[in-house]
């Protein structure tokens, strides 16, 4: 087996992080409307970040996307708050410190871009994604911060960076 590679988003990665994520999404059976199952930025991720201060990195193992996660400004917000965005990966992928790993190189692209806190919103049940979360510095907020259409997200996170 080889080491899982964290590279940047490119365009002929569109339908496998899609098909990842949607995998993700029904394995947890978040509902698909209010959360990043009905985001129509899903088809097209490499597009989506072709933009000043957003990033997306896939994990790659033997030739397959296996997850990934990005950084952009956070929607509809007043101020240099970014936001962790599609943050899933595959079985395969799990409990072999990917995570931990794609976290600091999202955290780093946040600090370079120059965000003042980085902004995250999850399914309650999603335990070892807020494990990871609390490890990485992330601290629980009661309240959504800007409007990123994923109303059916009850938590919130924030980390300043």
């Amino acid at each position: 087996m080889n080491t899982p590679i964290i590279r940047l988003i490119e365009k002929k990665d569109n339908l496998q992080i899609a098909k990842v994520i949607r995998s993700v999404l029904e394995d947890f059976n978040v509902p698909k409307i209010g959360t990043a199952y009905a985001d129509a930025s899903l088809d097209c991720m490499f597009e989506n970040y072709q933009k000043p201060n957003a990033v997306y990195f896939v994990v790659e193992e033997n030739g397959k996307i296996i997850g990934g996660a990005g950084v952009a400004k956070l929607d509809n917000f007043d101020g240099n708050v970014c936001e962790l965005q599609k943050m899933y990966f595959l079985p395969e992928a799990r409990g072999r410190g990917v995570g931990m790993q794609m976290m600091g190189f999202c955290l780093a692209k946040a600090r370079e871009f120059g965000f003042e806190k980085i902004y995250l919103e999850t399914m309650g049940y999603m335990t070892h994604a807020q494990k990871l979360y609390k490890q990485a510095g992330f601290e629980y907020i009661y309240c959504a911060m800007g409007d990123t259409g994923h109303y059916s997200c009850p938590v919130h996170m924030l980390k300043t960076l």
